[in-house]
């Protein structure tokens, strides 16, 4: 059962869709945190698991590994026990060698368990190595997926700083904004185009009042030049010359 709850915890952490999550959750950044600190749960319960069920691989192992040496040790013993009975009935001692027959017997039943009980163990230490290797890989999963985590939940704290930090230069922008028409600046400086609108009309208005000054000297020269010619008109009786341009 333990085996099952870890396999499932294992296969549905494996299997999120964190983009999926994000876009389901009302605060991303909690919900990241929350699954950070759940995953980080999550594969510390699994190392301690699977570090036990590779411990107990390890055990079934060292006992199949001990029952084939005492396969390959008995049977070295029956060997040794055979030789010796079949060189002591050569020799004639026939109780001798029924006696070394018999130990030969026993040490062959003793490799024959030793072989069967090694035999028996690896089904056992095949699927535990199974269950180990998907294990492993189901932890390694994990492992990436809390990496994937960490690091969409750092970009989007990052990403939060960065907006926080450009709307508070955007409002500090907008407190200072010369183009704003409710800004000391923007009065300022309306106030300092009207007075240069206001000096270039007094620029103006003078040069107008030159020009009329200009004219009136015009229109002296001209009745003068009249009155200087009826004088001549009176004294000689004839029309003066006019004076042509030199």
């Amino acid at each position: 059962m333990a085996k099952q709850t870890i396999f499932g915890r294992i296969a549905q952490l494996a299997k999120a869709n964190i983009n999926a999550l994000i876009d389901q959750a009302e605060d991303p950044q909690l919900m990241l945190d929350q699954l950070v600190r759940d995953y980080t749960g999550s594969i510390q319960e699994a190392e301690s698991a699977i570090a036990q069920t590779i411990g107990n691989l390890r055990l079934l192992e060292d006992d199949h590994r001990e029952d084939v040496e005492n396969a390959q040790e008995w049977g070295r013993k029956a060997l040794a026990a055979s030789s010796k009975a079949d060189e002591l009935r050569s020799s004639g001692d026939t109780a001798g060698a029924d006696k070394f027959d018999a130990l030969a017997r026993v040490a062959l039943t003793r490799q024959m368990q030793s072989e069967g009980e090694a035999k028996s163990a690896e089904p056992s230490i095949a699927s535990q190595t199974e269950v180990v290797e998907r294990l492993k890989t189901g932890l390694q999963k994990m492992r990436e997926k809390l990496g994937e985590l960490t690091a969409k939940r750092n970009e989007l704290v990052a990403r939060s700083k960065t907006v926080e930090a450009q709307s508070t230069v955007q409002d500090a922008i907008k407190s200072i904004d010369i183009m704003d028409p409710t800004s000391e600046v923007s009065r300022f400086e309306e106030k300092i185009r009207r007075e240069e609108a206001r000096v270039r009309g007094q620029e103006e208005l003078a040069a107008s009042s030159l020009d009329a000054q200009f004219e009136n000297l015009e229109d002296i020269g001209e009745m003068t030049e009249v009155e200087a010619r009826l004088a001549a008109l009176k004294a000689g009786g004839s029309a003066p010359k006019a004076v042509t341009a030199g």
